[in-house]
């Protein structure tokens, strides 16, 4: 059972990286699920054992995709605090933590934010729900920062936390397009300076 188990795991997962890949190479539309088999290394059939048609599979991919990055967020928070850091510095890891998401799967981060300006798809309100799952965990830092007295109370925390979750994916996109000769900890430097100007209101 556990070793089943274990292989549709095994299974999914190269499908989610044939499927993620292909998608943001040539789109949606114009890639099939023979493509994703054979990138995938699988029969055909195996796909649609796993999934039920090419949507379910994009969104599910979606899904697996934002739920890795956000209990990415959430853990590097998490170790921060636990070790006594302040609401910033939980943020400022999240940010690394951001980074570290989309050099790891870039092909994802590109489909995840062309997805985002299209309003034709069948799976626009799936994209909403993935998309507030990771904003709702930069969301409750922002809260513990306010709450502690580390922000103030007028900041708006639902778009500080959109505009943050979109710096991440933007900065991210264009290192990686535009300036790929830029470390990430040299990215990574120039947000958290962004973060501690512009969100406390004092520079780092």
């Amino acid at each position: 059972m556990d070793s089943s188990h274990t292989r549709r795991d095994a299974t999914r997962r190269k499908l989610f990286e044939a499927a993620v890949t292909l998608i943001a190479e040539q789109g949606f539309s114009s890639t099939t699920v023979d493509e994703i088999a054979e990138r995938a290394g699988v029969a055909k059939g195996t796909v649609y054992y796993n999934f039920a048609s090419k949507n379910v599979l994009f969104e599910e991919l979606l899904r697996h995709g934002i739920e890795l990055l956000a209990t990415s967020l959430q853990t590097a928070a998490d170790e921060v605090t636990d070790r006594g850091g302040s609401r910033i510095d939980a943020l400022d890891a999240m940010i690394r933590a951001g980074l570290d998401f989309i050099a790891r799967y870039p092909a994802l981060t590109q489909l995840y934010v062309a997805e985002l300006w299209r309003t034709n798809r069948a799976w626009q309100s799936t994209l909403m729900v993935v998309r507030q799952r990771a904003i709702t965990v930069v969301e409750g830092v922002l809260r513990e920062a306010v709450a502690s007295g580390e922000l103030s109370e007028e900041i708006d925390i639902p778009l500080t936390a959109s505009a943050l979750f979109g710096m991440v994916l933007v900065a991210a996109l264009d290192w990686q397009s535009y300036q790929p000769d830029r470390s990430i900890d040299d990215v990574h430097a120039a947000l958290s300076r962004l973060l501690q100007g512009r969100v406390t209101g004092h520079s780092a």
